[in-house]
């Protein structure tokens, strides 16, 4: 079972009942069986994002706790690679979080993402590889 990439978008979503995407999100993850995968950057950015949200960014870290979203990814041994990445993509442009989930694509050869973000459709990991969002963007207008 190949792990699934989680963005910042999703998690907001989530907890955040208020958010136009928070149903869309949840049906999708009460559906999936794979790891949900992510990175610190992503961690940061939902915990600042919900920091009005009383009990939301301890929700986010609970998780992180519990094993309910994975970080295999360590920046310090992929800050080359990843620096390469917002180079590349700098025109986009892209920030820390859609960079360590690029490189972490590559890392764990997954093309499964979560995300509300229209720049995965942009983005591409390993060579040429191409993202399969598991929540439709086009459909939605998903905001960053």
């Amino acid at each position: 079972m190949k792990p699934i990439l989680l963005d910042t978008g999703v998690i907001v979503a989530m907890l955040d009942r208020s958010e136009r995407h928070h149903q869309a999100c949840c049906e999708k993850l009460s559906g999936l069986t794979g790891v949900l995968t992510t990175t610190e950057p992503v961690i940061a950015e939902a915990c600042y994002l919900l920091r009005g949200l009383p009990g939301a960014a301890e929700t986010v870290l609970s998780n992180v706790e519990e094993g309910i979203f994975q970080i295999p990814l360590r920046l310090a041994d992929a800050a080359g690679p990843i620096k390469r990445l917002m180079r590349k993509y700098r025109d986009v442009p892209i920030d820390l979080a859609d960079a360590c989930l690029i490189h972490l694509a590559a890392v764990l050869e997954t093309d499964q993402i979560l995300t509300l973000d229209r720049d995965f459709l942009v983005y591409r990991w390993g060579r040429r590889k191409t993202f399969r969002l598991l929540i439709d963007v086009i459909g939605a207008s998903a905001a960053k």
